[in-house]
């Protein structure tokens, strides 16, 4: 995963900006990194598109498929539609939906039809066990098993889920928050930020 504010890669500790270590001043340049160490996904959260909520860095997307063989997933911003199409059209192979499946519920349905399920991830930020939204700095008040439960539901399959307590600490997962998470889900869930830099 490479969080990308400001034009650099960072890791906020338990998604707080005040908490912030910056692994390299490049995006692109990381994903080389993870490139070389054997991966084959790349998970980009546009930290300024979702405070601002509207992509910030589609060129970072559009760099890291140029310039390397990585699958990338992206999220943050993606509130519409048209997001999407241009999040599609710059090459990125998944686009996680995040506030928006709090605050415009209807979006799910009309993404899925739009792009395809397999082209989506849920993305439930979760502090304390609820959902988090505009790039973890505002509490929803939704349960994020309940969003889970919802999203399956909807015909979503793809899950990213970071408890944001642990989130680029490198202590490892909260393993019951995940189960609990996947359960209600019904499909695997993907933990993020709690075991390794970026």
């Amino acid at each position: 995963a490479i969080e990308s504010l400001g034009g650099k890669a960072f890791r906020c500790a338990k998604g707080d900006d005040n908490q912030v270590t910056v692994y390299n001043d490049d995006p692109v340049a990381q994903a080389r990194v993870c490139e070389q160490a054997g991966a084959q996904w790349v998970h980009v959260v546009d930290l300024d598109g979702a405070r601002s909520g509207v992509p910030e860095n589609i060129a970072i997307v559009e760099r890291i498929v140029r310039e390397t063989s990585l699958s990338v997933e992206i999220g943050g911003g993606i509130r519409s539609l048209g997001t999407l199409k241009r999040l599609a059209d710059a090459g990125a192979a998944r686009m996680v939906l995040g506030t928006a499946l709090v605050n415009d519920p209807e979006l799910a349905h009309a993404a899925i039809a739009a792009v395809g399920g397999d082209r989506l991830t849920a993305g439930i930020d979760a502090k304390g066990g609820a959902v988090a939204v505009s790039g973890w700095v505002e509490g929803s008040g939704v349960a994020a098993a309940d969003l889970a439960r919802a999203l399956g539901a909807a015909g979503l399959t793809h899950l990213v889920y970071p408890a944001l307590e642990r989130a680029g600490l490198q202590t490892g997962i909260h393993a019951p928050a995940y189960v609990a998470t996947a359960t209600a889900f019904g499909h695997p869930t993907h933990p993020r930020g709690a075991t390794a830099r970026p």
